[in-house]
């Protein structure tokens, strides 16, 4: 599982996938979200802008991402 420290309030969604290393880019995570292949807290998301915040976790292809304050 891939823990993301917020340095912030809060770090978008595509920010996050970009940060874990599961995108490379904007353009990429932002289909894989529109596409629907991506959940937070095991629901679908499909706002590249969704706002995460402490406690949430996201999940795209098998791989984790916890996000922490």
């Amino acid at each position: 599982m891939e823990v993301i420290h917020l340095r912030e309030e809060y770090i978008k969604l595509g920010q996050a996938l970009k940060a874990a290393g599961l995108v490379d880019t904007g353009a990429e995570a932002k289909t894989v979200v529109q596409d629907g292949l991506v959940r937070v807290n095991s629901q679908v998301e499909i706002q590249r802008g969704k706002k995460l915040t402490a406690g949430d976790v996201v999940e795209y292809r098998g791989k984790t991402i916890k996000i922490e304050a």
